[in-house]
C-alpha cells in the first residue's frame, strides 16, 4: 500500500469477514468492524468497533466516517434497503469490494440478488471490484451436527462436483483488492482449485477427523421442504437445487484467479477439511 488506508469491514464477524479483518491488519490498514452487537463482537483490539445495520441505511454514517474503502457483505436475501444502503456508501467512502457470487460462465454477471447489488454499485461512482465467489467451503458445516452424531450425511445430489473456495482465499483475494489500485474495475471468478463431488468431501471430513462417514442420498422433495424452511425463499430453493443438480454432469467452474491475484494457489477441500476437524467432532 502506498498509503495507510480505513477500510470498513461487513460481516466482520462472519467466516469470511473475520479473516478479512486479520488480512488487513497484516497489510498496515486502519481496520473498522460493522457490526450489530458491538459488545459481542470479539475482535482484535486494534480493530475499530461500530455500531450499525446494512439493512437500516441511517445507522451507518457513524461508521463511515472518514473510510476510504469498504468490504460488502449483504446480509440475507430481501435487497429492500440496498439501494439506500449503497447510495450511503457511496456518500462516504470511495472504494467497494462486494463479496458477490459466480455467474453461470466465468465473466457472467450472477443472477439474484447478488447481480442486483452489483448493478446498484455500478451506477455510483464508487471505485468497484466484484468477488464473484463459487460455493463456500465453509456452507458444508451445515453437516456439521449430522457427522457429530450419527455419521451420515443426508443431502441431495451426492454427485454434483463443486469447486469450493476456502475463506481464506476469499479473504487474501478481499484484502489486496481493498487496499491496491490495481484491482479496481475487476469481476473475479474465485473458486477452489479442483471440482469435488459432495460425496467426496465427506469422505475428505472423514479422513480429517479419521472417522468413517456415510453418504446417503436425499431425495429433492425433502430436501425442498427442508430448505424452504430454513432460507423461506421458494426461488432461491429452486435455483440452489437445480444447480447442484446440474453440476452432476456439468462439474462448476474451477478458475486460477485466487493464484493470479495472491500468487499463491487456492487451498484444496482437503485443506479446508483438515483446518475445520474440530468442528465435526
Amino acid at each position: 500500500m502506498s498509503t495507510r488506508r480505513t477500510v470498513l469491514v461487513t460481516g466482520a464477524t462472519g467466516n469470511v469477514g473475520r479473516h478479512v479483518v486479520d488480512r488487513l491488519l497484516e497489510l498496515g490498514a486502519d481496520v473498522r468492524a460493522l457490526v450489530r452487537e458491538p459488545g459481542a463482537a470479539r475482535l482484535p483490539a486494534d480493530v475499530g468497533v461500530a455500531g450499525g445495520d446494512l439493512t437500516r441505511p441511517d445507522t451507518l454514517d457513524a461508521a463511515l466516517a472518514g473510510v476510504d474503502s469498504v468490504f460488502l457483505v449483504w446480509p440475507g436475501l430481501s435487497t429492500a434497503a440496498a439501494p439506500a444502503t449503497v447510495e450511503r456508501l457511496s456518500e462516504h467512502a470511495r472504494r467497494v469490494v462486494y463479496l458477490s457470487a459466480m455467474g453461470g460462465r466465468d465473466g457472467e454477471r450472477p443472477v439474484g440478488f447478488w447481480g442486483e447489488i452489483e448493478g446498484l454499485i455500478e451506477r455510483t461512482e464508487l471505485e468497484s471490484t466484484f468477488l464473484r465467489a463459487s460455493g463456500f467451503a465453509a456452507n458444508t458445516l451445515g453437516w456439521a451436527e449430522q457427522i457429530r452424531t450419527r455419521g451420515v450425511v443426508r443431502w441431495p445430489y451426492g454427485h454434483a462436483r463443486r469447486s469450493l473456495i476456502h475463506e481464506k482465499d476469499l479473504a487474501a483475494v478481499a484484502a489486496l483488492a481493498l487496499t491496491e489500485d490495481r484491482h479496481v474495475g475487476a469481476a473475479y471468478t474465485l473458486t477452489g482449485p479442483e471440482a469435488v463431488s459432495q460425496q467426496e468431501q465427506v469422505r475428505l471430513i472423514g479422513t480429517a477427523i479419521d472417522r468413517d462417514l456415510r453418504w446417503q442420498e436425499q431425495p429433492r422433495a425433502e430436501a425442498r421442504e427442508f430448505l424452504l424452511a430454513a432460507w423461506g425463499d421458494q426461488a432461491f430453493v429452486d435455483m440452489a437445487l437445480d444447480g447442484w443438480a446440474a453440476m452432476v454432469d456439468a462439474p462448476e467452474l474451477v478458475t486460477t484467479t485466487v493464484e493470479q491475484v495472491t500468487g499463491v494457489p487456492a487451498r484444496t477441500f482437503r485443506q479446508w477439511a483438515l483446518d475445520h476437524a474440530a468442528d465435526f467432532r
